[in-house]
């Protein structure tokens, strides 16, 4: 017979409204397991006294130095024991999910039959940093968890500060717009960084996220410390049937309140088809037999809005590859921070293009696990010890593309100017 359910008043009212609530999820399960009755009622007094009661500690598995989240209750009764007993421990197992997130239904039928035996059923698909998230297990049944759920092929995920595990959306797998292999890139810096996933070494948490297209579908830009973005530096593509097709559907209106009007550098103008310009960095696309959208390439900042819209008609170039930006994290000592660019356009089309992205991606790491204070990201380091610094220590040139912001005064002294381009070609030369 099931454990009798503790009052909820104020958990039923999250089930009055117009979605979804998790509480409704969580009273099935509490039918057949009483772990998940005294959740509940953990819950309960957790919204009731308005503080969280879930503490840290120690739990792990046998080879691993992170993974698992361990949470123990501190909520007692007056002899000083657990008052919610069957839900005193709560733990979460981080799971690495594969490059793009792909699974067949036998794969995710697995995931949930040993979660039920072992678990309390609870599957996040996904976490923050990307992790299948396994929540609610005792100490005892974590390491027969992991063992059954190692065997079908996945690894446990990473936690504290350590290299996390990566994200990559499903790019070129599905995708058209993907400007590399997301999934390629993704396992071969996982397999480089394992180590560092599951034996945390480093000052704090450090993110690789992959987004095959500037849609940055993972908000690699926003969420990683290192976000490789698909871009192109050829002139965008374009298909005039598809362009009539689209056309004809939509309209002149639609054209420009959607599309022209929406860019962000105003690099599309419509035309006459005789007047199109036929400069090297203009490509157009046919509107009608009369009328064509001109776009200028060298004012395209690869926003993709005009792509998204007019899929087929416009797309990305074929000389694709990556931007690199550096230092992108959720707000902590100096607020939200988006990446900054690193390496305006890394081309990943051969095996040893990869490998000079792991390689990049080892440096960095290195400097920042020498350079950063102890719970520190890596945008908050380069904060601190200055961007010209960061790109010192990394041996990267500095760029154009690295500016922050305009200067806001035109004028500029270029005493020296001329040693330092010596210097450059000296060091170009020499490598």
């Amino acid at each position: 017979m099931a454990k009798q359910p503790h009052a909820t008043p104020l958990l039923d009212q999250l089930e009055s409204g117009p979605w979804p609530s998790f509480v409704t999820g969580l009273k099935r399960l509490a039918k057949d397991k009483d772990y998940v009755v005294d959740l509940l009622g953990h819950l309960e007094h957790s919204y009731k006294t308005r503080k969280g009661y879930w503490k840290g500690g120690t739990v792990g598995v046998l080879g691993y130095g992170g993974g698992v989240i361990p949470r123990f209750t501190e909520i007692k009764d007056e002899k000083g024991e657990p008052k919610f007993k069957d839900a005193a421990e709560f733990h979460t197992l981080r799971i690495m999910p594969a490059p793009g997130m792909h699974y067949d239904t036998e794969t995710l039928r697995k995931f949930c039959d040993i979660w039920e035996k072992y678990g309390s059923g609870l599957i996040a698909l996904h976490g923050q940093t990307g992790d299948i998230m396994l929540q609610g297990c005792t100490t005892e049944n974590v390491q027969p968890a992991w063992d059954e759920i190692n065997q079908m092929g996945f690894d446990m995920g990473g936690a504290g500060p350590s290299v996390r595990t990566g994200m990559s959306c499903v790019g070129a797998a599905r995708c058209e717009q993907s400007c590399y292999d997301e999934a390629k890139a993704h396992q071969m810096v996982v397999n480089r960084f394992l180590d560092d996933i599951h034996r945390p070494a480093l000052p704090y948490k450090f993110k690789f996220k992959f987004s095959g297209c500037g849609n940055d579908c993972m908000n690699a830009i926003q969420r990683s410390d290192m976000a490789i973005i698909g871009t192109w530096r050829d002139n965008m593509k374009t298909d005039d049937a598809l362009g009539k097709k689209w056309f004809a559907k939509h309209g002149m209106n639609e054209l420009i309140n959607d599309i022209v009007s929406m860019c962000p550098t105003r690099a599309l103008q419509v035309k006459e088809t005789k007047d199109v310009r036929k400069d090297a960095h203009i490509s157009a696309v046919a509107l009608n037999d009369s009328q064509s959208l001109e776009v200028d390439n060298k004012d395209c900042v690869r926003c993709m809005h005009c792509i998204n819209v007019m899929t087929g008609a416009l797309g990305p170039g074929k000389d694709k590859g990556a931007t690199i930006l550096v230092g992108g994290h959720g707000h902590l000592k100096i607020g939200a921070t988006l990446g900054t660019v690193i390496v305006p356009f890394m081309s990943l089309k051969q095996e040893e293009d990869y490998e000079k992205l792991v390689e990049l991606g080892q440096t960095i790491i290195d400097f920042f696990a020498e350079n950063a204070l102890e719970h520190e990201r890596t945008g908050e380091m380069i904060e601190r010890i200055g961007l010209a610094n960061f790109l010192e220590g990394i041996d990267v040139d500095v760029d154009a593309n690295m500016v922050n912001c305009p200067r806001s005064n035109p004028y500029v002294n270029t005493g020296g100017w001329d040693e330092e381009v010596a210097r450059i070609n000296a060091k170009k030369a020499a490598a």
